[in-house]
């Protein structure tokens, strides 16, 4: 392996950096937006929109997400009521069907998450707040998200890890992102082991800026350093 080649071809796989952090931003934002509100649905009591929510999750996490940007991206395109419908120029942009995909992903795998930071939460702690005189706003605020959020913060960061790599898989729809890039310069270059090693690099390092930021994050929701 040729190092110089890997700092060279470096220089080239960071023209995808923007691409990849873009993808991984809105994936995760929306992500974390259905996942909160995919969490309540199947804690409500509303049996139908829970078995929904219920359904939604199982099935995103069932299957594999490359199939599901596929099925986004290819699958869509075929039925004519989607080509008629004002949806059409945003889901014939590979761009937003590669967010809605990797949107859809987190948000089945972080209402998980939130649920299960919020059922960790002993019962007694809120018919304590209750019995004190709190409202349910004051409950949610003071009681269930403080404690729910030391929980929940350690496993989304696994998940934030999770669709730093997935946004990968964006590149099979033609996105010019980190691997996207890599994949043409291997081809035309004939370097695959330098190039696909200079990607892995970049990959961990926003991975690793990632991982710091949440520490720091679970330190001040935990009230103390680790």
């Amino acid at each position: 392996m040729n190092v110089r080649l890997v700092f060279s071809h470096l220089l080239i796989l960071l023209q995808g950096v923007p691409v990849t952090l873009e993808l991984v931003a809105l994936g995760l934002i929306f992500g974390l937006a259905l996942g909160c509100l995919t969490a309540f649905v199947r804690m409500s009591r509303i049996p139908v929109l829970a078995q929904v929510a219920g359904l939604y999750v199982y099935v995103v996490r069932g299957t594999p997400l490359l199939v599901q940007i596929f099925l986004i991206y290819f699958g869509l395109g075929q039925l004519d009521f989607i080509r008629d419908s004002l949806a059409w120029p945003i889901l014939r942009e590979e761009f937003w069907c590669a967010i809605i995909a990797l949107s859809l992903n987190s948000g089945a795998y972080t209402s998980e998450v939130v649920r299960g930071g919020i059922q960790s939460i002993e019962h007694g702690q809120i018919e304590a707040a209750t019995a004190f005189g709190m409202s349910r706003r004051t409950r949610l605020l003071r009681v269930i998200i403080p404690q729910a959020l030391r929980q929940f913060l350690p496993a989304y960061g696994n998940e934030c890890i999770s669709i730093v790599k997935a946004s990968s898989l964006a590149s099979t729809i033609t996105l010019m992102d980190v691997t996207g890039i890599a994949r043409n310069l291997a081809s035309k270059t004939y370097t695959p082991v330098e190039t696909y090693v200079a990607a892995g690099l970049i990959y961990l390092a926003l991975n690793f800026v990632i991982g710091q930021v949440l520490g720091k994050a679970e330190e001040k929701a935990a009230g103390y350093p680790r």
